[in-house]
């Protein structure tokens, strides 16, 4: 491809925007925000994107079958999985305007995911044990009304997602594909270029509305990335931090047991606040929170003042609970006798269940609130003071220092992008649209079912945020717009000739290639447009080249230089390619 053919080359100027890869693919002709969160895919990037797409289809190919399903759902569907009122991401669309609206009133969900289409598809198809297991997939448009579209393409309204639908007799036969499509997953990302368990992990998650159990997520160790990912050493188990099981590393022990004393702290609340009031350190303070659980009956919770409570995904599943919400200032008067801010572990209302989290089980000389109006209590020790509960619980939002509780090793904590994510859905769905099979008795079962997703247009954004430098992007081979760059530097008959002879040199030898053929620019520019754009090799043709009988070579990966002799230019071409990431 002639440079002179595309107009959306690189701009000269383009603003920083919230993230690298929004920059970048901006500025570097990749992509136009016409919104937020909603992008144009221009020539590089559209060259780009069918790369990822190609990669994931052949991988996906090989454990299901690909699809096409609509963008537009009808409300029904949705109202039958009682999801309508409790997604918040949905998008409508209706007519835009009078004129449509006289023709036809009709509404529908832009699907942000595709469990309420594929589940009546497939009822249409799948009656018998003999039709399972079965897999469907599609690379499709996704529409989901973010809050905060922010980050490039990390995090868009509109964007491109591989979603596939696996359909199941039972756990057991959901669970071995659950393992294949695992694998196939852990090589589809390889042939990004990443490393398994170096570039990308996998990494325990919530299950969601779905299921108590796991999912799994994807994650790229990324340094802007926007989870926090806790790895065990010893064994490279990971988990993201909204489950990770942590043990909190005690502070210094002390010997004596002082006084307790009861402290006045008019309108003292917030654990900064009182840590600077009473001069005591954090790890000496409890942290008592009154919840409601399944709106019947209050609870109190005791954590570590360094803490936070994990409610959905902790709290929740010890408390075998359908919800738990934070008590209102009335409630907590009404079952405390104070208000919000001195609830304590002493003299609790004994109707009230007590969750101890683990980081308290070993304090000494600790403080909690008083249930006293505007009154704490210091120097508190078990045993002594109040009676030490028979069990502990894991409650807290894991955080760096803490450790795994059956290693006790402190966890590695690193930053993460997620890049692909499977999970069991269980009979949800297939309950909502009577998705059953009759089985080899003539017995009649819910289809169990799973769901794995790939954000394939936000892979290009992470890949980005991963392989950058000061000057553009550092595209890897299997993945960039084109494989080599030729750059023509001058207008000479002589140069240009030759130039159009390496371009179809290397054309004819199986080479995407790209060439700077514009004549208005100076030779910084292009080297500029060229180090933005990516592409892994730069060949620099110029009249000097050509008088001193080499060839200018730079790989963009590295940022290496080489000097080539002209006769050897393909062969040497080839051997830098092949050693690319």
């Amino acid at each position: 491809m002639r440079q002179t053919s595309i107009i959306t080359n690189p701009k000269k100027s383009s603003k920083i925007y919230d993230s690298v890869n929004a920059t970048l693919l901006i500025k570097g002709g990749f992509i136009n925000q016409e919104a937020a969160g909603i992008y144009t895919f221009l020539h590089y990037g559209k060259r780009v994107l069918d790369k990822i797409i190609n990669i994931v289809r052949e991988e996906m190919d090989k454990i299901g079958v690909e699809i096409l399903m609509s963008a537009l759902s009808p409300f029904d569907n949705w109202i039958k999985t009682e999801r309508i009122n409790n997604v918040d991401v949905l998008f409508k669309a209706d007519a835009g305007n009078e004129p449509t609206r006289k023709r036809s009133d009709s509404a529908y969900i832009l699907q942000p995911t595709h469990e309420e289409m594929v589940t009546p598809i497939v009822k249409e198809f799948v009656s018998s044990y003999k039709h399972l297991p079965v897999a469907f997939y599609q690379i499709q448009p996704k529409f989901r009304n973010e809050p905060r579209a922010k980050s490039g393409l990390l995090r868009g309204r509109e964007f491109l997602m591989k979603d596939l639908y696996s359909f199941h007799k039972d756990a057991n036969q959901f669970k071995q594909y659950y393992a294949k499509a695992r694998e196939a997953y852990i090589k589809t990302f390889e042939r990004f270029g990443f490393k398994y368990n170096q570039d990308f992990f996998v990494v325990y998650a919530s299950g969601g509305t779905f299921s108590d159990d796991f999912s799994e997520e994807f994650q790229l160790r990324l340094d802007v990335g926007e989870d926090l990912v806790f790895r065990v050493p010893s064994t490279n188990v990971c988990y993201n931090r909204e489950v990770a099981p942590s043990k909190a590393v005690d502070p210094e022990i002390e010997s004596e047991q002082y006084e307790m004393k009861e402290v006045f702290g008019e309108g003292i609340i917030g654990v900064d606040e009182l840590v600077n009031f009473l001069n005591i350190d954090i790890r000496k303070t409890i942290k008592t929170l009154i919840y409601i659980v399944n709106e019947e009956y209050p609870i109190a919770v005791a954590v570590r003042g360094d803490y936070e409570i994990n409610e959905d995904e902790k709290l929740r599943k010890v408390l075998k609970a359908t919800t738990i919400r934070l008590a209102t200032e009335e409630e907590v008067k009404m079952h405390t006798g104070c208000t919000i801010g001195y609830a304590g572990i002493l003299n609790l209302n004994p109707n009230i269940r007590l969750i101890c989290d683990e980081s308290i089980a070993n304090l000494t000389n600790f403080e909690t609130g008083a249930n006293k109006e505007n009154y704490h209590l210091i120097n508190v020790n078990w045993g002594r003071d109040v009676e030490k509960p028979s069990e502990f619980y894991d409650v807290k939002v894991a955080k760096d220092g803490d450790l795994h509780p059956s290693t006790d090793e402190r966890y590695e904590v690193f930053r993460a992008s997620e890049i692909g994510n499977i999970f069991d859905l269980g009979t949800k769905f297939s309950e909502s649209f009577d998705l059953t099979y009759v089985d080899e008795k003539g017995e009649k079962h819910y289809v169990h079912m799973g769901c794995y997703g790939i954000g394939v247009s936000r892979l290009m954004g992470v890949i980005v945020e991963k392989y950058h430098d000061d000057n553009g992007i550092k595209w890897p081979k299997s993945l960039a717009p084109y494989d080599i760059h030729i750059i023509t530097i001058g207008d000479s008959d002589d140069v240009m000739d030759y130039s159009k002879q390496v371009y179809v040199d290397l054309r004819e030898n199986g080479y995407d290639v790209l060439w700077d053929d514009r004549l208005d620019l100076s030779a910084g520019e292009k080297f500029a447009d060229s180090d933005l754009i990516g592409i892994p090799i730069r060949i620099i043709i110029s009249k000097k080249t050509l008088e001193s009988g080499s060839i200018e070579i730079k790989n963009r990966q590295i940022n290496d230089i080489y000097f080539i002799e002209r006769a050897n230019l393909i062969k040497q071409v080839r051997e830098i390619y092949d050693n690319l990431l």
